[in-house]
Parts: structure tokens; C-alpha cells; sequence
């Protein structure tokens, strides 16, 4: 086994593995500094030249995040938990309602069917700054400003998402479709035994787009909600980082960066298998 393993190992490989080595860990350097810039003491947050291993840790940091929420209108944790709630929420909606679309798109035929998906293709190209002044005369119309729903109902509309999905789809055989309604399966039978299943790799790179784009998103809290209480954390964030000025202003911009990244990362983490290989059978590149 050893001598078969050496025989593998040639020096172009070796030297290749060393290679890759050592961008993973050139790559991995600013996450190990947001980890231990979180936990470094106001006098090692301003050293100069800057270090990236913390020597003397402490939670500092973090309670005076907590102590500067508790003496404002809305705590920290408020902020916390709507993120959290918002970006439930919103993942359960965008991962049914793309899943629905891009099996309907792909495996059915109806009129305008290609015309829909033309208008989706188009809709990509749109960045979020143009559509929103037409959103906020939405969400005015509908009376639902300062509600959780102005958080939710603008992401539900995925292009992305549907896209993805209507991908993925494609490659499921219309053999294995039409077999499972021939012994009389419904369309919901099929969308619930057979699709789901299936598109478990592109439903996992779709939770990691969404949650990123939800739990990031600023605009909503800042164009739509003029109640504090509704507000998300990214929105506390920016708030403060852009408000409030002074020293003590680095050590908890240190503590809230981490508290942003962490969520972001165990997703990650979490569905980054599934998410390669979406890439692989979708035909995105």
C-alpha cells in the first residue's frame, strides 16, 4: 500500500499539492483574523504593524456590544432575532416557490412558456437600485411597510433561484416523470417523491444565495421600516459603523463582525458539497 502510494506521488504532484496548500491557507488568513480580531483587547486592535493571532483574548469586546444595545431603544438581541426570523422565513418561500417554478418549466408545456423565461433571463440583468423605487410604491400600495413581509415578499421573486432550479431539473430524465404519473402519481406526488429528492444538491446552493442575500440586506430596513423594533441587524450594523464615532467604536465593530460572518459560514459549511455539485450538473460555470 505504502510503495503504491509512493508511486502516485510524483514530483509534479507533490508540487502541486504543496501549490494548493498554500493558497488554502493564504485564503484562509482573513477568516482567522475576523475570529481572533473578535476576541483581541482595545490595545491590540491598534497595533501597528497589525497581528493576526490574538495574545491576550477576552470577552470585552462583546460586552460592550450588549451594554451599548441595553442603553438604546431596541437591545441587540431584537435585532438578532429578526435577522434570524426574516432569513427563515424567507429561505422556506424562495427555496418552494423556485423549486415549484423550475419544475413547471421544465417539465411542462404551456402557452408563453418560453416567454417566461425570457422575461426571467432579462430579469437577472437588473441590479437591486432599479427596481427600488417601483417596490416601494409596492409595499406602500399594499399597506405593508413596517411589517415583516416587506422583509420577505421582495426576495420571494428569485430569478436566480428559479433559474438554478429550472437547470437542475433539466437534467432529471422526462423518463422518470412520466413512469412515475403512468402508475399514477400526481404532479404533486412527483414535485414531493421524485423532484425534491433529487434537486437536494441545487436547493442547497439556493439556501446559501438566499440566506446570504437576506441576512446581508440593509435596503429593507432603511427604505421600508421607519419602526426600530423591525429593523435587522445588518441594518444595526451599518448604522452604527457609519454613526457612531471614538475608540470604542473598533472593539464592538470587531465583535459585530464576527457575529455577521458566523451564520454565513456554518451555511456554508453546511451545504458547500451539495452546492459543487450543482454546479457541475446545472451547466453554470
Amino acid at each position: 500500500m505504502i510503495r503504491k502510494i509512493r508511486k502516485q506521488m510524483t514530483l509534479s504532484r507533490v508540487v502541486l499539492i504543496v501549490f494548493l496548500s498554500c493558497i488554502a491557507v493564504f485564503m484562509l488568513l482573513p477568516i482567522i483574523f475576523l475570529f481572533n480580531n473578535a476576541f483581541k483587547p482595545l490595545n491590540e486592535l491598534f497595533l501597528f504593524p497589525p497581528t493576526i493571532f490574538v495574545q491576550h483574548p477576552t470577552l470585552r469586546n462583546f460586552e460592550q456590544l450588549l451594554l451599548h444595545t441595553a442603553a438604546g431603544v431596541v437591545p441587540f438581541s431584537r435585532y438578532l432575532f429578526n435577522s434570524l426570523l426574516i432569513s427563515s422565513i424567507t429561505l422556506a418561500a424562495v427555496v418552494l416557490v423556485s423549486t415549484m417554478a423550475g419544475y413547471v418549466l421544465s417539465k411542462h408545456r404551456f402557452h408563453f412558456k418560453r416567454l417566461i423565461m425570457a422575461l426571467i433571463m432579462i430579469s437577472l440583468m437588473f441590479v437591486p437600485e432599479t427596481v427600488m423605487i417601483p417596490r416601494y410604491l409596492m409595499m406602500s400600495g399594499l399597506k405593508l411597510t413596517d411589517t415583516y413581509f416587506a422583509h420577505i415578499l421582495p426576495f420571494i421573486a428569485a430569478p436566480v433561484a428559479v433559474f438554478l432550479m429550472k437547470q437542475f431539473i433539466d437534467q432529471i430524465p422526462d423518463a422518470l416523470v412520466e413512469s412515475a404519473k403512468l402508475d399514477g402519481a400526481t404532479d404533486m406526488t412527483v414535485f414531493t417523491r421524485i423532484i425534491i429528492p433529487l434537486t437536494a444538491p441545487a436547493v442547497a446552493t439556493v439556501c446559501i444565495i438566499t440566506f446570504q442575500a437576506v441576512f446581508l440586506d440593509t435596503e429593507t430596513s432603511m427604505n421600508y421600516i421607519t419602526n426600530e423594533t423591525m429593523k435587522t441587524m445588518a441594518y444595526y450594523v451599518t448604522a452604527f459603523t457609519t454613526n457612531v464615532p471614538g475608540v470604542a467604536a473598533v472593539s464592538i465593530s470587531a465583535a459585530v463582525g464576527l457575529l455577521m460572518f458566523v451564520p454565513n459560514l456554518i451555511l456554508f459549511l453546511l451545504f458547500q458539497r451539495k452546492m459543487i455539485q450543482t454546479m457541475l450538473h446545472s451547466g453554470v460555470k
